[in-house]
């Protein structure tokens, strides 16, 4: 009879260690699922932050805020690209987010200015701001000339600057040795002529260069802000702007204001941290 009570109690006791050692298991193997998926999610967050291919995936299952989020980080670590700011640019577009959406395509545009995709999508951009401001018309040749430095980026019209310049050494070497005088006059000529487009290809360069160094373009980033004759909130108020719209800044000496001009001419004093600078 004892004997019996000890086996009862024995079963019991190997019931229970049973069950315990079974919740052990069970327990171990949930943290280990758990774990593996938090190790593969997060290579796959940092894959995402580096590669740009995941990121354009991202944006075209319509997740757009992990699209943002990557190439920002994209941005970040590897630096300026026209074709991620282009994207990025779009990915806030499709946010709703417009004036995240123009800084982007006006940061694209300075790196690539002869993009006529980026420059449509900014157009698209603009035309849903609030402010239509007409700018002031410049001398024609002015007009043509600034077209004609935006057809390229810097990096191609450096590469024209020196093709055209190797040309026209090879041009003048022709005039130089060479007896003909059809010959002559037409290696004279090319000489001059290659010489001239090198000159100007490298000034589209420097000025390209100068744009991107030094910008002077910013974005208001405010829904609404109302632009002071001088740099104080208790300064006169001149005219509002809205969010999106383009201005140039004048003067950023006086700390957390700067003096803008609109592309009408208009000038005023605006807080710092009410735009952003392309």
């Amino acid at each position: 009879m004892r004997l019996r009570k000890w086996k009862i109690l024995l079963n019991k006791f190997m019931t229970i260690k049973y069950i315990i050692e079974m919740k052990k298991i069970i327990i171990y193997i949930i943290i280990c699922l758990f774990s593996t998926n938090i190790l593969a999610n997060s290579d796959i967050l940092v894959n995402k932050h580096y590669t740009k291919a995941i990121a354009d995936s991202a944006y075209q299952k319509n997740d757009y805020s992990l699209a943002i989020e990557i190439y920002e980080s994209i941005l970040k670590k590897q630096g300026e690209s026209a074709a991620v700011y282009y994207n990025l640019g779009n990915s806030y577009y499709k946010s709703d987010k417009i004036a995240k959406a123009i800084i982007n395509y006006e940061r694209a545009l300075l790196l690539n200015p002869g993009d006529k995709d980026i420059r449509f999508n900014l157009d698209m951009a603009r035309s849903k701001t609030i402010d239509k401001i007409n700018p002031t018309r410049e001398i024609f040749y002015i007009t043509w000339i600034k077209s004609l430095e935006h057809w390229y980026s810097v990096d191609k019209w450096a590469i024209i600057g020196i093709i055209t310049f190797l040309i026209s050494i090879s041009s003048f070497i022709l005039y130089f040795f060479v007896k003909k005088m059809k010959i002559k006059k037409i290696g004279f000529f090319s000489s001059i002529f290659f010489l001239i487009v090198s000159i100007c290809s490298n000034i589209f360069a420097y000025n390209l260069k100068e744009d991107q160094i030094n910008r002077v373009g910013a974005i208001i980033i405010s829904p609404s802000i109302t632009i002071k004759s001088t740099p104080n909130e208790n300064g006169t108020d001149l005219f509002i702007l809205h969010e999106g719209t383009k201005v140039l800044i004048k003067d950023n000496t006086i700390k957390g204001w700067n003096e803008i001009q609109m592309e009408d001419g208009n000038i005023g004093w605006i807080q710092t941290k009410n735009i952003e600078v392309i």
